[in-house]
């Protein structure tokens, strides 16, 4: 098993070991670099590092890692993006992050040119540890082999998530079983149908079955060997639902397979009193203390927008909360003032003239989104959540896409699941597309992952990711 369950959010195991190494060694060059950089004259010899120090500087620049999508995205860039994404990490914020942790704890401090020798040493250091771990781990002796049962559009998607999207390390999907003389995956993706599932996996390292078949299939008699997946089982070879496969690699629920039943039977959708109490005074102490620390920029927004384009400097729309609840949001206006004119709801779209100058500079850098810290102090939003639609698209999208309305049975927030891994969603294939998240946020969500969402909206805003 290459992976944990942890507040039922899938780690990966090789991720996990990844980060403790890389928090060691981040640990080891900050204790060792900063004493020796100050017996050569070159550090500031008056400030001893120690244990402290030492854990807060690994611990700030690996949740730079974090923030920049530094593990995920390791598996498909090129060394080059790699080196880049690290320096970003590492240098700006990581660099900010220690910056500012310096202020309330000044005794961290190593001195500006201990820090930065510190930082520049660790950058390289931790990009040749991840070269290294990446061919270990996925090289084809070590990788977790898997074969897909089924040769459907199910199989075929998958496939090619796993070919585009795949983010997990050691993982390695060799083939599929056809399943019926008619499939849809191509084939020099199929494998030959085997006379014994369980020699087939030994003789190919196989550790895992994905069954991927349609539901028309099944209802139709279609082929499924039960018995000798049943011996695969007790043998030690993995048996894995289509759908809990998608839930676990790519961290969403494949719509095209999701059922009633599904959601009435799985671990997930439990609603909790003390969870909600929970994230409820989470999202007033983080509210709070971003709108004490963003109002600067938010007066200097509010100022911005008014010499170009004047009033109404806010702009407020009518969405969708929790449980169908309708409520006003609130953001900088980003667009002309005769935007819908006509009143009519439209979706944004790439380049959309609508937007002002001054508007594309703010939703860039999300500062139009700042004035909704009132919607989550007044509770009708949530820091991390499902994003809230507008009630015309809503509609819309209950008719067309099916369970779009789970979604309203979590609050609505800031910034979501969604947001981090599908792009800007402008139609009603990009809110299937967006849902699937939204399902996995919905049946998973913690507080675990509430604040991994948090720390990766970090690549988001800097990148300026999704936005339109």
């Amino acid at each position: 098993m290459s992976y944990i369950r942890f507040r039922k959010h899938y780690l990966h195991i090789p991720y996990l070991v990844l980060a403790a190494l890389e928090f060691l060694a981040l640990y080891a060059i900050f204790s060792l670099l900063s004493p020796l950089l100050s017996i050569a004259g070159v550090g500031y010899p008056s400030v001893d590092t120690n244990a402290m120090s030492a854990n807060l500087f690994a611990l700030i620049l690996s949740c730079g890692t974090l923030a920049m999508g530094g593990y995920l995205a390791m598996v498909h860039e090129s060394v080059s993006a790699l080196f880049f994404r690290t320096l970003v990490a590492y240098c700006f914020v990581g660099g900010i992050g220690l910056k500012l942790l310096y202020l309330v704890v000044p005794t961290a401090d190593p001195g500006s040119t201990n820090l930065f020798w510190a930082v520049i040493v660790a950058s390289f250091v931790v990009i040749v540890l991840r070269l290294a771990f990446l061919r270990i781990v996925d090289s084809e002796q070590l990788v977790r082999r898997v074969v897909v049962l089924g040769d459907g559009s199910f199989a075929a998607s998958l496939l090619d998530e796993y070919e585009h999207n795949m983010c997990a390390l050691g993982v390695r999907i060799i083939g599929c079983i056809a399943d019926s003389p008619n499939g849809t995956v191509a084939a020099d993706k199929l494998l030959p149908k085997p006379e014994d599932f369980y020699k087939f996996c030994r003789q190919n390292r196989v550790s895992e079955i994905v069954i991927a078949q349609q539901e028309r299939r099944r209802n139709e008699g279609g082929w499924l060997p039960v018995p000798q997946l049943m011996e695969c089982k007790l043998r030690g070879i993995a048996i894995t639902n289509g759908i809990d496969f998608y839930e676990r690699e790519l961290k969403k629920a494949k719509l095209d397979m999701v059922h009633p039943s599904w959601i009435v039977f799985s671990e997930g959708f439990k609603a909790s009193k003390t969870r909600d109490f929970a994230k409820r005074s989470l999202d007033l102490f983080i509210s709070l203390t971003l709108l004490a620390v963003t109002l600067p920029f938010i007066i200097l927004t509010a100022i911005a927008v008014f010499l170009e384009t004047g009033r109404p400097i806010l702009y407020s729309q009518t969405r969708v909360g929790m449980l169908g609840k309708e409520f006003r949001i609130y953001k900088f206006r980003s667009m002309r003032q005769d935007a819908e004119k006509d009143g009519k709801a439209r979706w944004a779209s790439a380049n959309d003239d609508r937007v002002t100058r001054v508007g594309a500079f703010i939703r860039n850098t999300r500062l139009d989104e700042l004035p909704q810290l009132y919607n989550v102090i007044k509770g009708e939003m949530s820091i991390v959540g499902p994003r809230p639609e507008r009630p015309e698209f809503v509609s819309e999208l209950k008719d067309k896409v099916p369970f779009y309305d789970t979604r309203h049975y979590v609050k609505p927030g800031l910034m979501g699941w969604a947001q981090l891994k599908y792009p800007y969603g402008a139609s009603v294939e990009d809110a299937r597309g967006k849902l699937e998240y939204d399902l996995y946020y919905s049946k998973n969500h913690s507080l675990l992952m509430d604040f991994l969402i948090m720390i990766q909206t970090v690549e988001v805003i800097l990148l300026g990711k999704g936005v339109r």
